[in-house]
């Protein structure tokens, strides 16, 4: 046995000269080759293993350039990025596909210039890392720093786009997911990116005792974090006496959705399927419809609005996803404005409440850079004249017959931070969506992925209504206790989860993340500032 572990720790050092000796295009070449092979670690398939390769390839690879110019070291990192986030949003060019004659030509654009940004955040963490490289489990533990750095930024910073950090793997990874609940999605990051890079310790420099007795506490957490997640989902998931939800999922083509001719009849749809006979549970007491489900205006239309009180049995509550036209107009521009809302009507046809969504798509409900990308002839995928308007920011509200509750439209289920209001702790969460935009993709499996994340890190079960999937009811531990598949039609009735007891993450965010980063930042840098003051001496 000692003599075969010593064989395969001698191949892997022979390979890992040759690679770290790779210059030029063949070096960024294996960089794009591992980011997107850690690409794979992300729903649907979920190879969270290919991280366990990927990554080691990239500390092989700053390896190579630790003594060489430093900008070389952001290419690397930037190539890495960009195989990673090729791979990660390719389905968002589905998107320009339902109006290919008008948004075709945008898409290698859009999609290769977002992956391409979003990689500026890995080059520029992999440069920073560069300064205070070194060897052993010192390294390992800086670049999961830098990583988890880079994504605290990606997620914040011109808006955010948090989407399919590589915290996400644990989606794959059983029970390990429920430190969500501690570390909350960026934590998670930070010990992914950590425990994967360990078997970089079979090459380079050996690490020294510390950093070996460092190196087996940080091997040793992601078995333990996978016991402590299974005594976490040894409980059995409570249900709120007397809640019935019923999920519609009309799964209407995005194509056809806007026409005018279609409008009745998508509308009559959700009618019929609201109004199907109660099932086991019994009567529905309240249904949800996905985002923007009846393609019109409904709180401006009075006959919309009186067949739901005529149609739906047992006078339940509504909550659907719909555009608002706020009817007062801009001083500014003279143009009304409108919202990608949601809407609570009660028994009697009657609107109780709105939900405006407050974290706006980019390139979807809203153009960046719309004074440059605009006279270019880019345009957003929504079609309406300017951008939706932004509303306040999380609320809750009170429901008649059910714990109170917040909503997330879309996107905003990607975002840890500033998920609900603090002050008010929901005791659900409605998260609807329109992920008809992407077809049979990865990116509906990833956006459900991030959606169980948001309930474990709160403790809060979430009621997801998509309008061709995936639709779900998931608990405050993030299961999954029933759905419907992705691309077909139907509806789903379950009980109301009840919401655990606020979690640590709910109670501190990104506090153990943030500390954790920070802590690794600052001992790297005072280890590269020593070393300077040496060389200086």
């Amino acid at each position: 046995m000692a003599r075969m572990h010593s064989m395969v720790t001698a191949v892997i050092r022979t390979l890992s000269l040759k690679v770290a000796a790779l210059k030029g295009w063949r070096r960024l070449l294996l960089a794009f080759a591992g980011g997107t092979l850690c690409a794979l670690s992300l729903p649907p398939l979920a190879w969270w293993p290919a991280l366990f390769l990927g990554v080691p390839l990239l500390v092989c690879l700053i390896d190579g350039v630790n003594a060489e110019p430093r900008r070389r070291a952001f290419w690397v990192g930037w190539c890495f990025g960009l195989g990673y986030f090729a791979i990660a949003f390719y389905w968002i060019g589905a998107a320009f596909l339902v109006e290919a004659d008008t948004y075709l030509w945008m898409m290698p654009f859009m999609v290769g210039g977002l992956a391409g940004s979003m990689a500026i955040y890995w080059g520029l963490a992999v440069l920073l890392a560069r300064f205070s490289w070194s060897g052993g489990f010192s390294r390992l533990l800086l670049l999961a720093g830098v990583i988890a750095g880079a994504e605290i930024l990606r997620g914040r910073l011109f808006t955010g786009f948090p989407w399919a950090p590589p915290g996400l793997a644990v989606d794959g990874m059983g029970p390990v997911a429920q430190a969500a609940a501690l570390i909350g999605m960026t934590g998670l990051t930070f010990m992914i990116v950590l425990w994967s890079a360990l078997p970089a310790l079979w090459f380079g420099p050996a690490p020294s005792r510390w950093g070996g007795i460092a190196a087996l506490i940080a091997a040793a957490a992601l078995p333990l974090a996978w016991i402590a997640g299974s005594l976490q989902l040894r409980a059995v998931s409570a249900g709120v006496p007397g809640v019935v939800i019923r999920i519609v999922q009309p799964a209407t083509a995005q194509s056809a959705k806007w026409r005018s001719e279609n409008l009745m009849a998508i509308f009559d749809k959700l009618l019929v399927m609201s109004a199907q006979p109660e099932g086991q549970l019994g009567q529905p007491t309240h249904i949800v419809w996905p985002e923007s489900a009846a393609p019109f205006l409904l709180a401006e239309s009075v006959n919309g609005l009186k067949m739901i009180a005529d149609r739906l049995p047992g006078n339940p509550m509504l909550i659907t996803g719909a555009l608002r036209r706020d009817k007062v107009v801009s001083e500014a521009d003279g143009s009304e404005r409108i919202y990608n809302s949601v809407m609570i009507i009660d028994g009697d046809g009657r609107q109780t409440a709105n939900y405006d969504k407050w974290r706006l798509v980019p390139g979807g409900e809203f153009l960046p850079f719309e004074w440059l990308l605009g006279p270019l002839g880019f345009r957003k995928v929504v079609t309406l004249p300017g951008s939706f308007g932004a509303g306040p920011g999380p609320q809750t509200y009170e429901i008649n017959n059910a714990p109170s509750l917040s909503f997330l439209i879309c996107y905003e289920a990607i975002f840890p931070e500033r998920l609900i209001d603090p002050q008010h702790r929901p005791g659900w969460i409605v998260n609807v969506t329109n992920d008809g935009w992407f077809g049979q993709t990865s990116g509906p499996y990833q956006h459900l992925a991030q959606a169980r994340l948001r309930a474990i890190e709160q403790g809060i079960p979430i009621v997801r209504a998509a309008n061709t999937g995936i639709s779900a009811v998931i608990d405050g531990r993030g299961r999954i206790l029933a759905s419907l598949p992705l691309g077909s039609e139907g509806i789903l009735d379950a009980q109301l989860p009840m919401a655990t007891a606020p979690t640590l993450y709910a109670k501190i965010g990104d506090c153990i993340a943030l500390l954790l980063t920070s802590l690794v930042l600052a001992s790297s840098w005072v280890k590269f500032w020593r070393s300077k003051h040496r060389a200086r001496d």
